[in-house]
């Protein structure tokens, strides 16, 4: 996270509905060797984010014994970001910059009953496969016993209890209204980064929120 508390002003609400939207992240935890890190899709209540592994991922393994205690962990989850030349902003002395959202949420993670998995995935998939309607959408009645069943013993199901949630969204918020608004019409043109047209729409709200 940055420091700088400029940086820190969404709530709660609307950190956790980024990372809700939003449903992919990096999850990292500290392992004996050193940190294990892993990409997920998950969902997200107000207080837990569910998601499976393959049960060869490092963190599963790390948890695959009946006894093992829960792990604290963070799930990272970013969204749109783009380099920001310090020429976009119209006045002098400025230095190069990165504009970016980031959520972290922490907590303790721990591996859930086998038994949960097939319940798991049904509501990921619902979840998902929404987002995609009119669409009809993908179920698992759709697939035959058998392969479904193999699909299952492949992954495991896990629960990240979260006790702590911050975000940087960083958008030039130190910067006059007229350099931040000019710094996202250049960012947006130039294209550099992921998803800019996103950030640059994001830099400019902040003028909305203001007026």
């Amino acid at each position: 996270m940055h420091p700088n508390q400029i940086y820190h002003t969404a709530t709660q609400a609307q950190n956790l509905a980024f990372a809700r939207a939003r449903s992919f992240g990096t999850l990292a935890v500290n392992g004996a060797d050193g940190p294990l890190i892993s990409h997920i899709p998950f969902i997200l209540s107000q207080d837990c984010a569910e998601f499976h592994l393959v049960r060869s991922n490092p963190i599963a393994r790390a948890l695959a014994k009946p006894d093992a205690a829960p792990l604290p962990a963070m799930l990272a989850v970013t969204g749109p970001d783009s380099y920001i030349s310090p020429d976009w902003y119209g006045i002098d002395e400025q230095v190069p910059t990165w504009n970016y959202i980031a959520v972290h949420l922490r907590g303790t993670l721990e591996r859930r009953p086998d038994d949960d998995m097939r319940d798991l995935l049904a509501r990921q998939s619902a979840e998902y496969e929404r987002r995609l309607a009119p669409k009809r959408e993908w179920t698992m009645d759709k697939m035959a016993p058998e392969p479904l069943n193999k699909l299952l013993r492949m992954i495991v199901p896990f629960r990240l209890t979260i006790a702590a949630v911050d975000g940087t969204w960083k958008f030039s918020q130190n910067k006059p209204d007229a350099a931040r608004l000019g710094a996202a019409d250049h960012a947006e043109q130039a294209g550099f980064g992921a998803e800019v047209a996103q950030l640059a729409a994001h830099m400019r709200a902040l003028d909305a929120q203001t007026t």
